[in-house]
């Protein structure tokens, strides 16, 4: 029996998934009005979910061992607990893109770009996304409002009312 959206849990939770990571990526996009406001409140609370993480560092100490068999001491920066708990969620409700090749870029090129990134949507959220609404947050004094529904009218075919979704 479908629910909301016309569809059963799985296929809405999978096209909330979707858009949900579109959106972050891109930063706009566009849909159908009920899916657009089923979607607002679910990728409000993962920004709200990383802001609150996104600076939960920690610095540890590696040994390792040179070319020289010496043992040398690193200084390593790392996730601290609760920031790779809330990483971990973030992904179950996200789908991962991968980066996007440049029209003239090279494959050498591509890959030397992307060689240390495994996660291009996360490594986003949390070091793009994130940071700029915590500052937003400050500055206005207010949390949440991270996204934008402009609504655009009937679509032709199917007469569906088509809004675009955008991060503000």
């Amino acid at each position: 029996m479908p629910g909301k959206l016309g569809r059963n849990t799985k296929q809405r939770m999978a096209i909330l998934r979707n858009q949900a990571s579109e959106l972050l990526w891109y930063g706009k996009i566009q849909t159908t009005e009920a899916r657009a406001k089923e979607l607002q409140p679910y990728v409000e609370k993962i920004i709200t979910k990383a802001i609150k993480v996104y600076d939960l560092n920690e610095e540890v100490d590696v040994v390792t061992t040179d070319k020289k068999g010496k043992e040398v001491t690193v200084k390593s920066i790392k996730d601290s607990p609760e920031k790779l708990a809330a990483r971990r969620d973030i992904m179950s409700k996200l789908r991962d893109l991968q980066e996007v090749k440049a029209f003239n870029e090279k494959k050498s090129e591509y890959k030397a770009r992307t060689k240390d990134v495994q996660h291009p949507l996360m490594e986003k959220l949390f070091n793009e996304i994130a940071p700029k609404y915590a500052q937003r947050a400050e500055e206005s004094g207010q949390g949440g409002g991270y996204t934008r529904i402009y609504l655009l009218g009937a679509r032709r075919g199917d007469a569906a009312e088509e809004a675009i979704i955008e991060l503000v």
